[in-house]
């Protein structure tokens, strides 16, 4: 048996095996040089020379209560789970990221025919700003060109009453819709 194996790899030709060899070789040489910036992991998606954030309670033109607080803490959660900086309680930190809720409200999406609102969309807006220590707004270095003006963050969430739904539920939602866009635009672009 094992006669017949060595006579069928030796009616391979030697130049057809080293050709074989060769191409591989080649192909591997051109592919792999595409992986060789590609990190694993999270790190690779924010900027490297920020290690800290400092997170001050949001400001609100909301007269509902806590508010602010709830956003500020639900990005806080977002930022120690998603990314790899680390929420300090000082403004000496590496960069500082405000945000103001512009806007909260409620508006009817859907009613009844006895004009009884059926399903309620909960939306907030919210104004923010991540700068470095300097004051210097924060991305990727040289990639493109940074907007020194506050981005603007639009959440929402609908709250239907018949499944069980509440304005506390359903503006949790948004809070943590909110959250998890506000940490997103901390990535740089790709």
């Amino acid at each position: 048996m094992d006669d017949s194996r060595d006579k069928r790899l030796n009616q391979v030709p030697l130049a057809s095996r080293q050709c074989l060899v060769a191409s591989i070789a080649c192909l591997l040489s051109l592919l792999l040089p595409g992986c060789t910036a590609y990190q694993v992991g999270n790190q690779s998606l924010y900027p490297a020379h920020i290690r800290t954030v400092y997170v001050p309670t949001f400001d609100t033109a909301s007269y509902r209560r806590d508010l602010g607080e709830r956003l500020t803490e639900a990005v806080i959660k977002e930022i120690e789970l998603k990314t790899p900086y680390k929420v300090v309680n000082t403004p000496d930190a590496d960069s500082v990221l405000t945000a103001y809720l512009v806007s909260e409200g409620k508006r009817v999406v859907a009613e009844n025919r006895y004009d009884d609102p059926r399903q309620i969309q909960v939306n907030m807006k919210v104004q923010v700003n991540w700068t470095d220590r300097r004051g210097q707004p924060i991305g990727p270095c040289g990639a493109i060109e940074l907007n020194p003006e506050p981005s603007m963050i639009a959440a929402q969430a609908d709250m239907v009453a018949e499944v069980g739904h509440s304005d506390a539920t359903t503006q949790q939602k948004a809070i943590s819709r909110a959250a998890e866009q506000i940490v997103a635009m901390m990535e740089a672009p790709w």
